[in-house]
């Protein structure tokens, strides 16, 4: 082999200086072929100093017209810039031979086809190879580093002389990318060591030159994409030292060159919108026992940078009206609005504050009477994102606001068009009722019940109007009460709801619900509902028990109750009474009153609604039941705080069809007295009842 293609490449020089056309074409077809065969051992001995230019020579000889000349672009167009002088003479000549390689790749084999990737695998791995030492010898070199980051942030450095500094980085970085993951961790490192951070914050704020500017930004990808949180720190650090105003921050550069892009597409605006979006991602901050990289960050961003992300849109909606409403600035809008919908719905309580405070929604959806289409819908996705999180703040916001006023408005003017405004404004209605969102069911309904009545080729608003009707038989205090108490957990001296809190109780019940002989009552996690009603042959006991005994006189179960025993008349829900009544021909419960309640029902006997098997009560959708009250409340007011009126769960939960039992709300004390019995003899007077 050694010996082979010395020969041939003597040959070639001899069929180029007679100018033998045939020769050439066939010996472009064998080095060509050398190339092909993926062997490690020629490419080594082709590409070597001593042959590398007779190579590129066959190659040229490809077509009939003439020969490419290559070798007169290689050496005299192609110039080598050292923007910093290298004096490691190894390192030099592997720049150059990487290039070359790199050519010959690139320009001069033809491409691979789809089906053909692995046909120059070795030639691609010999480029590999060769930049992983060039990084190598390059990190290792301090001094050379020193002085190209020096020079980038030196204010007196010529804007020729920075470009081109900034192209050598740019590419030194795009070379650390062939790294493994620890030599690229040691390479960022050294990096940051040497000042990568405060070069590119000069780099970006340079106006005079975008090209500048482009390949800072692309720097800034590579190191934010590989460790966030080293930026992170470093922009935390530069309010520390208390010398840096907010616009001069790492972070408000950022900002600032992404509004201010001048591209009608804003392609550099784009590029640096997912850059801050890594940044302000909590899934990828640090936590440890001394710090949270969260808090902390997201206390230094909308103390020091949140303002100038809001600047642009609070400035062309002043008045409730759009002041700018050109394709370009609508854009940025809609960027704008994409990244504030990423803090509403990553941010919690942080956003919540800042758009509470300034009114930022409202400002916001005055947006929607823009001409573009695209920045109407931003505006709506960032009042769907919002109230997606079912948060009552929000909620309660919204509703005194009257901020629904202008999608409304907007829905109404759209009329009957099919468009994306229109589904897009249906859906956020639709998730209002299917989610069961009260307090916004009874702000529709009451607010702009009578102006979308109109809208029937949908059922949406017609089941918001069945919703609120609902809500008003059952007696519900106030359509803005949360369905269900909201479970919340202190965190940085503010409270903050728990997502997870609801989940982990809903799994105790399902769990709960497969033995129901065991656990003597079945219904809903006591967090939810407070204590449990057990059916006790005709009668109820209402308690927050933790334990249960035999009662010899009944022969059911009593719990033990903290603060408050009691028994009260159980009366079916189904509008009879409950089997082993005195009038179902039962033993007599001392009740002062023989005739039954009146529930309207034509028949003399009513069905039997008793539960033998659980001696639980069987609860029943309320829709079905037209003669039945939907409240549950002790006559005598023996019920405390914590048993204030609450709606039975709807049918429309995948498990109200297997729950059984009407639940109760107990006493909320912790205290675990002894059990007391009440039997048939006691006075009515001092037996409450339960009445449905």
């Amino acid at each position: 082999t050694n010996n082979y293609i010395p020969k041939l490449l003597d040959v070639f020089k001899m069929c180029e200086d007679v100018e033998n056309l045939t020769g050439l074409r066939q010996l472009h077809d064998i080095v060509k072929n050398l190339f092909l065969l993926n062997k490690f051992s020629l490419l080594e001995i082709m590409l070597k100093d001593d042959f590398v230019w007779e190579v590129i020579g066959c190659l040229e000889y490809d077509s009939p017209s003439g020969p490419k000349k290559h070798r007169e672009y290689l050496r005299g167009s192609a110039k080598f810039r050292e923007v910093v002088p290298i004096t490691n003479a190894d390192l030099m000549a592997k720049i150059h031979q990487t290039y070359r390689i790199q050519y010959i790749q690139d320009v001069i084999l033809p491409t691979p086809s789809l089906f053909e990737e692995n046909m120059l695998s070795t030639l691609s791995s010999y480029i590999f190879f060769n930049k992983v030492e060039i990084v190598q010898n390059i990190q290792e070199d301090t001094n050379f580093l020193q002085e190209v980051f020096h020079q980038l942030s030196e204010d007196t450095t010529e804007d020729i002389r920075r470009k081109e500094l900034v192209g050598f980085l740019k590419e030194f970085c795009s070379f650390s990318q062939t790294l493994q993951q620890h030599a690229r961790e040691n390479f960022f490192k050294t990096l940051s060591t040497m000042g990568v951070l405060p070069a590119l914050e000069v780099c970006l704020a340079t106006d005079s030159d975008h090209e500048v500017q482009s390949a800072a930004v692309d720097i800034f990808c590579y190191v934010v994409e590989f460790s966030p949180s080293m930026v992170r720190e470093f922009m935390m650090n530069e309010t520390n030292g208390g010398g840096e105003t907010d616009d001069l921050l790492l972070f408000n550069v950022v900002v600032e060159l992404m509004t201010g892009d001048p591209d009608e597409e804003l392609g550099t605006a784009v590029q640096l919108l997912a850059l801050l979006k890594i940044l302000l991602d909590p899934e990828n901050m640090l936590a440890s026992f001394q710090r949270t990289e969260k808090t902390e960050f997201l206390s230094f961003f909308y103390k020091h940078c949140m303002h100038l992300i809001t600047a642009p849109l609070l400035a062309n909606t002043i008045d409730d009206r759009i002041a700018k409403d050109e394709y370009h600035t609508a854009n940025l809008h809609s960027l704008l609005l994409d990244l504030l919908a990423f803090c509403v719905e990553h941010h919690t309580y942080h956003v919540r504050n800042y758009v509470i405070s300034k009114d930022l929604l409202r400002r916001i959806l005055v947006l929607t009477r823009s001409r573009h289409s695209f920045l109407v819908l931003s505006a709506l996705r960032f009042l769907r994102k919002m109230v997606g999180l079912k948060d009552d703040f929000y909620n309660r916001y919204i509703i005194r606001g009257g901020l629904l006023q202008p999608v409304v408005a907007r829905f109404l003017a759209n009329g009957v068009r099919y468009n994306l405004l229109n589904s897009a404004i249906l859906e956020f209605f639709e998730f209002i009722r299917m989610e069961d969102v009260k307090s916004l069911v009874g702000h529709i309904v009451e607010v702009y019940g009578e102006s979308l009545r109109g809208v029937d080729y949908v059922q949406t608003f017609r089941g918001l109007q069945l919703r609120y009707e609902q809500y008003a038989e059952r007696g519900a205090v106030g359509v803005s009460t949360p369905p269900f108490p909201t479970a919340t957990t202190r965190v940085g001296g503010r409270f903050r709801r728990d997502e997870r809190s609801l989940d982990e109780e809903e799994e105790l019940w399902f769990e709960s619900e497969d033995s129901p002989a065991s656990s003597g009552a079945v219904g809903p996690p006591d967090s939810l509902y407070s204590a449990p009603v057990r059916a006790l042959g005709n009668r109820a006991v209402v308690s927050s028990t933790t334990r249960d005994y035999e009662d010899k006189e009944s022969g059911g179960l009593v719990g033990s109750t903290t603060g408050v025993d009691c028994r009260a008349e159980a009366v079916g829900v189904r509008g009879g009474p409950v089997s082993g009544s005195p009038d179902s021909g039962g033993p007599d419960t001392g009740r002062p009153d023989s005739n039954p309640p009146d529930t309207g029902r034509p028949d003399s006997n009513p069905p039997d609604t008793s539960c033998p098997d659980s001696a639980t009560l069987e609860a029943s959708h309320p829709d079905s039941l037209p003669g039945a009250s939907q409240t549950l409340s002790l006559e005598n007011g023996v019920s405390d705080s914590s048993s204030a009126t609450r709606p039975t769960n709807s049918i429309d939960s995948s498990a109200s069809k297997s729950r059984k039992c009407l639940v109760d709300y107990g006493s909320d004390s912790e205290e675990d007295e002894e059990p007391a019995t009440l039997s048939n003899k006691d006075s009515p007077a001092k037996r409450p009842r339960l009445s449905i």
